[in-house]
Order: structure tokens, then C-alpha cells, then sequence
């Protein structure tokens, strides 16, 4: 069942997650992303850019990459 608002992602129906959204792939690269972050390279893996921004959601990367480079 396809939730509204969740960029084709589904809330976790079992417990102990119950209701937490899944996060996308860390194997996903920035040129696949519905809005590519203009900071980092387009095959950049969105792992990687957890790891240098220190956040999870690609939204929360996007804030701190922006940031950063201010």
C-alpha cells in the first residue's frame, strides 16, 4: 500500500519499528535522487554522504551540505 508524502518508501508495520519510515539505500547515488544535491558529485553513493555530513535522511544531508559550503 503506497503511502502519500513518502517518496516511495513504506512505514514499518512490524515491532519492534513500528511506524518508522525506511530510510532510502545507502547505495543509491546522487544522480538517482528524485533532486540530485548539487554539492557533491553526481556518483557520489548517498552513504558517503551520510558519512561526511554525519546525518541519515536526504533531506537533513541536503541542509548540511548546503551549510558546509557556505
Amino acid at each position: 500500500m503506497k503511502e502519500p508524502g513518502l517518496d516511495d518508501r513504506h512505514r514499518d508495520k512490524s515491532p519492534p519499528k513500528t511506524g518508522q519510515i525506511q530510510q532510502k539505500r545507502g547505495d543509491t547515488l546522487n544522480k538517482n535522487l528524485p533532486n540530485p544535491i548539487p554539492e557533491f558529485s553526481p556518483n557520489a553513493k548517498l552513504s558517503t554522504m551520510r558519512q561526511e555530513t554525519g546525518e541519515v535522511s536526504v533531506a537533513a544531508v541536503r541542509q548540511a551540505a548546503k551549510r558546509r559550503e557556505e
